[in-house]
């Protein structure tokens, strides 16, 4: 499969590219920063080549380091809604995380002295090819350019300081992306794909796509009527159930602790977990 990568090069620029084995093919402007979301609404497969950078000597960065929003979708699988407690509404619950508080593949999730409460929740990251506003569920998949492994993250004692979500979702160091994006066409059966979470090695969380009460193509219907969606969004897409908040005893991430986030053919996210400096 294809993979799409952002990196920063040997010489501290920004770039993205195409990973070859275990070379980079640099589709960035040369000499310049350049981020994957500014070439998603073009045909990336027919970008020409400005060099080739050996894969150890670049510095990965989340999948889409920069994007103008990431949307998350609250309680979209069933066994989630039970765990924690609350009823199926009528309409995707949807939060918002800031760009900030992405990391890439191997990067070490972050856990703050405010907390003793962190949380992972695996997830299936849908990276936004084609902008648009009010965008038909049928319309909708034209509008995906690809796929990525996500973390969401979750502060969970300063989630429920009130009834927001947000205090707890968009901590710095907390929201694992990566490690590449998989372009849409490239996943013969999305619906198959299993999201899995593994802490230490342990399975805490599998769940087929399928599984979803909104279907990607409803997220992003629902999504475009409030706002217009633009090429490198990001709709982090929900989390089955067993969130180490809600397993008995409670399972929480310390440091030391190493958390996979595996979504079938598209990939698996990896990240150690450090006690803030």
């Amino acid at each position: 499969m294809t993979q799409y990568i952002s990196f920063t090069r040997p010489d501290g620029t920004a770039s993205f590219g195409r990973l070859e084995g275990e070379n980079v093919v640099d589709l960035g402007a040369a000499g310049a920063d350049a981020y994957l979301k500014d070439a998603l609404a073009d045909d990336l497969a027919a970008l020409p080549a400005t060099g080739t950078i050996a894969r150890t000597a670049v510095t990965l960065l989340p999948v889409v380091p920069n994007p103008g929003k990431i949307l998350c979708v609250g309680l979209n699988y069933a066994t989630h809604v039970a765990e924690t407690g609350r009823e199926q509404k009528e309409h995707p619950a949807i939060f918002t995380r800031w760009a900030d508080s992405l990391i890439a593949d191997g990067a070490p999730m972050v856990r703050p002295p405010e907390s003793v409460r962190f949380d992972y929740e695996g997830e299936l990251a849908v990276i936004i090819g084609k902008g648009g506003r009010r965008i038909a569920p049928a319309d909708a998949w034209a509008h995906v350019a690809g796929y990525a492994p996500f973390n969401d993250g979750s502060i969970r004692d300063w989630q429920r300081h009130n009834i927001q979500f947000t205090p707890g979702k968009t901590w710095p160091g907390t929201g694992g992306f990566g490690p590449a994006m998989i372009p849409a066409g490239e996943v013969e059966d999305l619906a198959a794909q299993r999201v899995q979470t593994r802490v230490n090695g342990e399975l805490v969380q599998d769940q087929p796509i399928s599984d979803m009460i909104w279907d990607i193509p409803t997220v992003i219907a629902y999504c475009s009527t409030f706002v217009e969606l633009q090429p490198g969004d990001v709709i982090a897409s929900g989390t089955p159930g067993g969130v180490g908040d809600k397993r008995k005893p409670p399972l929480y991430l310390k440091a030391g602790d190493t958390v996979e986030i595996s979504v079938g053919v598209i990939g698996t996210l990896s990240n150690p977990v450090v006690d803030e400096a």
